[in-house]
C-alpha cells in the first residue's frame, strides 16, 4: 500500500505542476483573458487543482487513520463536494463553446464573449452547489449537537451514512447530472459531425480539429461521470473484503479522479497551438534571452 501512496503522490505532484504552469501561462498573457474558452479553460484547471489537493488530503487522512472534529470535516466536505461536480459541468460549456464555433460561426463572437464566460461560471458554480446543499442540510437536521464534536475519520461518505434515502437522494441528483450532460455532449458531436461533413476543404481542418476536442471532452466528462458510481460499487466489496476495497479505492481515484483531470492539461495545454506557443516561450524565456521579444501568440 506504501507502494501506491508513492506513486499517487507522484502523479499528483506532477499534474499540479503542470496545471500551475498553465494557470501561470494565462494570466502571463493577457490575449487569453479576451477569449471564452480559454477563461473556461482556466477555470477548469483551477478547479482540477484545488480538488485534487482536497481529495488528496482526505485520502491521506484516511491512510494514516487521522480524524478529525466532525463540524471541520463538514466544512471540508461541502467544497470538495460541489468541486466534484464542476469539472463536467465546465466541460460540458466547454463542448457547447466548441458547437457554436463551429456550428454557429456568425454568432460565436456574439455569444462567446468574456463577459458570457463569467456569468456562464457563475452558473456552473450554482448548479454545482445544489447536490451539496442538499445533502449537507439534511446531514445538520439529522444530527444532535453534540455529534459535531466527535472525532471520526473524515469522508464525505460520512453525510450520508444516517440514512438509507440520503444515498438515494445522491444517486438521483448524480444520474440527473449524468443525463444531461451525456446528452449534450451527444447533440454536439452529431451537430459537429453533420457541419464536418458538408464542410469546404479549407474548413474541414478547423472542423475536424474541434470535432476531436468535442471527442477529448467526451472521453474526459465520462470518466469524470463514473466517479458518480464508484461509491455503490465500493460499498458493496467493502462488505466482502476490505482489503480488496482499498485496491479498488485506488483503482477509482487514478482512473476516474485523476486521469480525466490530467486530460485538461492536453486538451488544450498541449493541443492548441496558441496556448501552447505561450506556453512555451513563458516556460523558456527567462532561460533563452535571444527569443523572440515580439513575440506575440
Amino acid at each position: 500500500m506504501s507502494d501506491s501512496v508513492v506513486v499517487v503522490q507522484m502523479l499528483i505532484g506532477i499534474f499540479l505542476s503542470v496545471n500551475f504552469l498553465l494557470i501561470f501561462t494565462f494570466f502571463k498573457r493577457g490575449i487569453f483573458h479576451r477569449t471564452a474558452r480559454y477563461i473556461l479553460f482556466a477555470h477548469i484547471l483551477m478547479v482540477d487543482s484545488l480538488f485534487l489537493i482536497m481529495t488528496n488530503i482526505l485520502l491521506l487522512l484516511y491512510i494514516f487513520t487521522i480524524t478529525m472534529p466532525v463540524w471541520l470535516c463538514l466544512v471540508i466536505c461541502f467544497p470538495v463536494s460541489m468541486l466534484n461536480f464542476l469539472t463536467p459541468l465546465t466541460l460540458t460549456a466547454m463542448s457547447l463553446e466548441r458547437y457554436v464555433a463551429i456550428c454557429m460561426p456568425l454568432r460565436h463572437g456574439q455569444l462567446s464573449t468574456p463577459r458570457r464566460a463569467i456569468h456562464c461560471i457563475f452558473i456552473i458554480h450554482s448548479l454545482s452547489s445544489i447536490q451539496a446543499i442538499i445533502i449537507t442540510s439534511i446531514f445538520i437536521a439529522s444530527v444532535p449537537p453534540g455529534f459535531y464534536i466527535q472525532y471520526r475519520l473524515c469522508s464525505v461518505e460520512m453525510l450520508i451514512i444516517l440514512y438509507t434515502w440520503q444515498s438515494h437522494i445522491r444517486s438521483a441528483i448524480n444520474q440527473l447530472y449524468f443525463l444531461v450532460m451525456s446528452l449534450t455532449i451527444v447533440f454536439t458531436y452529431v451537430k459537429i459531425m453533420s457541419v464536418a461533413k458538408e464542410a469546404s476543404v479549407e474548413n474541414k481542418t478547423s472542423t475536424s480539429k474541434g470535432l476531436r476536442t468535442v471527442i477529448l471532452h467526451g472521453v474526459q466528462l465520462i470518466l469524470c461521470l463514473i466517479q458518480f458510481w464508484c461509491p455503490f460499487v465500493e460499498t458493496a466489496i467493502r462488505q466482502l473484503d476490505l482489503t480488496w476495497y482499498r485496491h479498488v479505492t485506488y483503482f477509482d481515484y487514478i482512473v476516474f479522479f485523476l486521469a480525466p483531470r490530467c486530460l485538461s492539461s492536453l486538451v488544450y495545454g498541449l493541443r492548441d497551438e496558441r496556448f501552447y506557443r505561450a506556453l512555451r516561450y513563458v516556460l523558456f524565456c527567462d532561460l533563452n534571452k535571444k527569443m523572440n521579444p515580439k513575440f506575440d501568440p
